[in-house]
């Protein structure tokens, strides 16, 4: 657990250097328009790509490409494959229950999801929340055209050993990612 704290600790202080761009940004610049839309944004498996901000839990969480043990242990995992913000397609973010998911029980309906990256931060708004079995893959696919937000975690959330169920979020892009 140590050892998990310190390379979350280092990913998010990487992180927040990856995205620091965005605040030097002159103000009144949508920087969700900047020229390079993202379309072939493709990180390597275990980069740093961005951080997860949910201001209700008050946490920023370091974001990494991949949902293999060693890029979950550095903080929460881009499931690969799924798309990125403006990629118009569902995005997938992973993360275990005891370290950078252990408050996601407490998110409510309506509360703001802001994904932070180094071409803009894109917020999204929680919709819905289910529990399904854990070898349940339906929750992963296409959403195209719509960007759809998608939270998995493993639950009951005080479980002890290999969780039986996940517990999903679905958030959806706030209008104003799209202006």
């Amino acid at each position: 657990m140590i050892k998990t704290n310190f390379s979350q600790t280092q990913t998010l202080a990487e992180a927040k250097d990856l995205v620091k761009t965005n605040s030097n940004e002159p103000k009144g610049v949508n920087v969700n328009l900047k020229s390079t839309i993202p379309n072939d944004f493709n990180p390597s498996k275990g980069e740093t790509v961005g951080i997860l901000h949910i201001p209700s839990l008050e946490a920023e969480l370091p974001i990494v490409e991949g949902t293999d043990p060693d890029e979950l242990a550095k903080g929460v995992g881009h499931y690969k494959g799924t798309a990125y913000p403006l990629q118009k397609d569902q995005i997938v973010l992973s993360g275990h229950r005891e370290t950078v998911f252990r408050r996601m029980g407490e998110l409510k309906l309506g509360d703001t999801l802001i994904i932070q990256l180094p071409f803009g931060d894109f917020s999204y708004e929680i919709i819905n929340t289910k529990i399904v079995s854990a070898d349940d893959r339906t929750v992963i696919k296409s959403t195209a055209p719509n960007e759809v937000l998608t939270l998995t975690t493993c639950y009951p959330f005080n479980f002890i050993g290999d969780a039986p169920e996940r517990y999903i979020i679905t958030a959806i892009p706030l209008s104003k990612n799209n202006e």
